[in-house]
Formats: structure tokens, sequence, C-alpha cells
């Protein structure tokens, strides 16, 4: 029976086999410890009828796992040098596809329809690239996918501001655009000794459960995001402020404060006291005196 490829010895003989080196410029750190990855996979709650989109897969470290418990693993992989390490590694098992793309530039509800139509349910897990991390997440969350959530493991600090609460030094405009979509919870910190090669900061595993209806209901979605980018454009400045300079034109500054009695909330307040609901009375009140 072969090794988990998780383990330091197995992970280190796959790298070696294919004489891999490891590109800065795509984030690869490497998970070499089998029982994160089990947690991993536990905490996104996956059973035989399960559908999993990984993305990044590396050797496939995590992808084994995910395989043993799913019934369809479809993993996206950029690095071309990474597609015959992962036919090799995966080859004991036939229930999962490796797509060589870009996943910011994939159709993934085209992949959906494809490879997912005798599933009942879907979850997106993987081990996210650092430098990626918000704008893959925010397209697994815009585009509106069929599926239950998201289980990633991603750096600490990004975890702790996508879950954060309002009033909070972490809670910004990626609290609320996640939020608004899913409820967020940081599952487990990771430290940086079980990668490789060991990143520089300590990692977290971030669960989003997907909502059935956004958090709130507002008259536009993208206005609503416009508004919230806007308050948070410069943390020192009030609301006011930031949403004269960063709403324009100037001239709008009396229809600005109208929008923000009506909402009943304080000019001088700052952008990451507001909660969702604040947020999503305020864009309706700007959308009826601004757009």
């Amino acid at each position: 029976m072969l090794k988990d490829i998780a383990t330091p010895q197995r992970t280190k003989e796959i790298l070696n086999k294919y004489g891999f080196s490891f590109k800065k410029s795509l984030g690869q750190n490497f998970l070499i410890d089998t029982n994160i990855l089990r947690n991993i996979v536990n905490a996104a709650n996956i059973t035989e009828s399960t559908g999993v989109i990984e993305v990044g897969p590396g050797i496939g470290a995590l992808t084994e796992q995910l395989a043993k418990q799913a019934k369809k693993v479809v993993s996206y992989e950029i690095d071309q040098r990474l597609l015959p390490v992962l036919k090799d590694t995966l080859s004991p098992y036939d229930n999962v596809t490796i797509i060589h793309s870009d996943v910011l530039k994939a159709n993934i509800q085209e992949m959906i329809e494809e490879h997912f139509q005798d599933v009942d349910d879907i979850m997106v897990v993987a081990n996210l690239p650092y430098y990626v991390t918000t704008p893959i997440l925010m397209k697994l969350l815009e585009e509106h996918l069929p599926i239950r959530g998201i289980v990633v493991m991603i750096q600490a600090e990004v975890a702790d501001r996508i879950a954060a609460k309002p009033g909070t030094k972490d809670y910004g405009a990626l609290s609320i655009a996640a939020q608004y979509f899913a409820q967020a919870e940081k599952v487990m910190t990771v430290p940086a000794t079980v990668f490789v090669p060991q990143p520089r900061v300590d990692s977290a595993v971030l669960r989003l459960t997907i909502r059935e209806e956004p958090a709130v209901q507002v008259e536009s979605e993208d206005y609503f995001f416009t508004v919230f980018h806007a308050c948070f454009a410069n943390r020192r400045k009030t609301i006011l402020n930031n949403l004269v300079h960063n709403l324009g034109p100037k001239e709008k500054k009396s229809e600005i404060e109208a929008a923000l009695e009506e909402a009943e909330i304080d000019p001088k307040r700052r952008g990451e006291t507001l909660s969702l609901a604040e947020f999503a009375k305020l864009s309706d009140a700007l959308l009826k005196r601004l757009a």
C-alpha cells in the first residue's frame, strides 16, 4: 500500500523523481501533514455523493484525501509541470479529473454542468496560493455557483479579515463582501512548519457556508459593493469624507449627507463600525439620489 502523498518522505521522493522546483510566482507551498489534510476534508463534511472542486492541487496531497471521501474531484492546476506528477500520484483514484487552467479564467459553471450531474452537493476545498486568495474567493462567491460551501487553507491574516465582526480592526470591505454571500468561520490555525517550502506566515482553514439568500437585500448588488468599498478607501476618514471623495462627483455632498440621514447613520462614523444591514440601507439611500 502506498504511503500518503503528504508525508515529508514521500513528498521529497516525488519532488526528486520529477526534479520539481518551486515557483515563487505561483505561491507554491505543499502540505506535508496528513492529519491537517484530514481535518480540512472533515471541515467540508464531504460524503460519497459530494462533488469537490479543488484549486491548485500541487502534487495531489489534498486531492488524494478528497478522492477517498468524495464521489468526484475536479482540480484546476495552472502549472503545466505538475500535470505528469499528478497523473502519477493520483493514478490509484479514478474519480479525479485534472483541468490545466487558471481558475480565474475558467468557466466554472460550465465545468459543473459537465462533471457534476450525478452528485448531491458540491464543495470547494483547496490549499489556495496566498497571492490570489481574494480574487479566487470573490470569483467563487460572485458567480453564484451551485455550491454548498468553501473550505480553504489561506493566510491566517486574510482568514481573520474575512471572518471579522463590525467594530474590529480586521473588519473591512473583504469581510462584508464575503459575509454578504456566506457565513464565515475560522476552523483552525496552521503553523508554517507543515509546509514545504515553509511560508513566512501562519495559515488558517476558513469555512464559508453559502447562504440561500444574501445576508441583506439591496436594490443593486453592484452598487452595494461600490458603496462599501468607497467607505473603506481610507480607513482613517469618516464615512462622509470617503463617500464624497470616492463616490463622486464632489458637488453631490448634500445628496450624500441626505442619504446618510435617511439611513440613520452618523456621517462622522467610520466604515468599520457599520454592519451589513447599515451598509445595505445606506446603499439603497444613495442609489436613489446619485445613480
